[in-house]
């Protein structure tokens, strides 16, 4: 019986650190990581993934209680954790884009209380939805599982340590959720802009004319019909957001790019 109870303690030990990066991972990737996504199926899901995950790769035998344990255990939360917040730029460039969309149609007081987000405006809302089905569409899920797999075999556990320049590669790479952001935005912007300045000749035109009784509703359904024209381009760019966060990923764990 205390063989049997040894063998599981042993065991234990083995599953520990695969569990400890994925559900790292999972505690701030996208989707996975939203609230709505009930937080037992979180559990069963990282036991899955760790269960499947378990028999491809070579576990060292580190006791969790030692120094070493301990310092690797915190390495595996900090490496899953970094690996889900380099996609979670994507998500933030969506509210930022959302945000200059929003405010420059008139729509700026016109807020959503989102449950992982907080109190976004409504474009943003509507992007997010976007980006997360697109995300979804082209099996991004499944792209993100296969990264985590195979980070095992290029940051085995025990033996490889997050560098500084991965440090680095992070901040560099979070600028993107600006330079997204007005890759989504600006043609929007530009084209209210115009807008605008065509409302403003006609105000002077014709003084008596109430710029907030006509120029309000007027932003508003060209700012609707123009995100409608352009919709195609900003599915573009957000599908090229997330192929660049994938790409910054393998780049930070060392897999090489299939």
């Amino acid at each position: 019986m205390n063989v049997l109870a040894a063998d599981i303690i042993e065991r234990f030990y083995l599953l520990l650190w695969p569990m400890l990066r994925i559900s790292a991972m999972m505690l701030t990737a996208p989707v996975l990581a939203n609230n709505a996504f009930n937080r037992r199926a979180r559990i069963l899901l990282a036991l899955a993934l760790t269960w499947l995950i378990y028999p491809l790769h070579k576990w060292p035998l580190l006791d969790p209680t030692s120094a070493q344990g301990l310092a690797e255990a915190f390495n595996q939360i900090l490496t899953g954790a970094l690996m889900g917040l380099m996609l979670q730029v994507v998500v933030a460039a969506l509210v930022v884009g959302g945000q200059a969309i929003s405010a420059s149609m008139g729509l700026s007081m016109a807020n959503l209380i989102d449950p992982n987000l907080g109190n976004v405006p409504v474009i943003a809302q509507f992007l997010i939805v976007i980006g997360i089905l697109i995300f979804v569409g082209f099996g991004g899920h499944a792209i993100l599982i296969g990264i985590v797999s195979e980070s095992f075999n290029s940051m085995p556990i025990g033996q490889a340590l997050l560098s500084q320049n991965a440090f680095g590669q992070v901040l560099r790479w979070s600028s993107m959720m600006f330079f997204g952001a007005v890759l989504m935005a600006l043609p929007i912007m530009i084209t209210l802009l115009f807008i605008n300045m065509g409302l403003g000749v006609v105000t002077r035109a014709a003084p008596s004319l109430n710029i907030f009784a006509v120029g309000f509703p007027a932003l508003i359904l060209a700012g609707l019909l123009i995100l409608l024209i352009s919709m195609e381009s900003v599915g573009g760019r957000i599908e090229w957001l997330w192929m660049q966060g994938f790409s910054h990923l393998r780049d930070l764990v060392g897999v090489p790019h299939g």
